[in-house]
């Protein structure tokens, strides 16, 4: 039965947080509040929990996982970006966007897409979700919590208590999130386009 931690929206606790990472390095998958809906995460190195992400939302290899980052400082481990795209980064981070981009060798294979070898990235603006990220010291793999069918993302965290209570291992409760998803922009091939509007303002992007 997954844990079930209630935290400050504005002012998350630590010692529950702690707990949570120390779920993911058991190889654990934790149900996460972000800027956009709740997301389901686990340790960046953990393949058979990346495995068991893909498997809890129906979706295959060719699907986009996402690195949940806490900055762009993280940045170069993961993504290959140029001048112009990392200023575009900087005047849209933290905030409700995720990237595509072009992966580094240092991504694992099994984490970027196939046949385009590109990765997508979010620093998200969520007080609790930053602070989990500090405390874990590392991104987290990460897919928005849309249960197989389904179309809609969840965003109450007492409803996916009980439908994955016994299919994940911990819901970290700071409240509803919004329940809209992250813009996405692809910049893999270099000039932005825009693949998914949401939650993150364009204008913001100059785009």
């Amino acid at each position: 039965m997954a844990q079930y931690l209630q935290v400050h929206p504005d002012n998350p606790q630590a010692r529950l947080l702690k707990q949570a990472v120390a779920v993911f390095e058991k190889g654990g998958i934790v149900a996460v509040p972000t800027d956009s809906s709740y997301a389901l995460a686990c340790h960046l190195d953990d393949k058979a929990a990346a495995d068991r992400l893909r498997r809890l939302r129906g979706v295959d290899d060719k699907h986009h996982l996402t690195l949940l980052c806490r900055d762009l400082s993280e940045l170069a481990n993961c993504a290959r970006v140029d001048n112009a795209q990392y200023r575009l980064l900087k005047s849209a981070t933290p905030g409700a966007y995720t990237f595509i981009l072009e992966a580094t060798k240092e991504v694992p294979r099994r984490l970027s897409h196939p046949s385009r070898k590109t990765i997508g990235l979010r620093v998200p603006h969520h007080t609790a979700l930053q602070s989990l990220l500090e405390l874990h010291g590392a991104p987290l793999i990460a897919t928005t919590l849309i249960p197989p069918g389904e179309a809609e993302p969840m965003n109450d965290p007492q409803e996916i208590r009980a439908r994955f209570e016994h299919l994940i291992d911990a819901v970290i409760d700071a409240g509803a999130c919004p329940f809209q998803p992250t813009t996405v922009v692809d910049l893999s091939d270099g000039e932005p386009v825009v693949v998914r509007q949401g939650g993150g303002d364009l204008a913001r992007l100059g785009l």
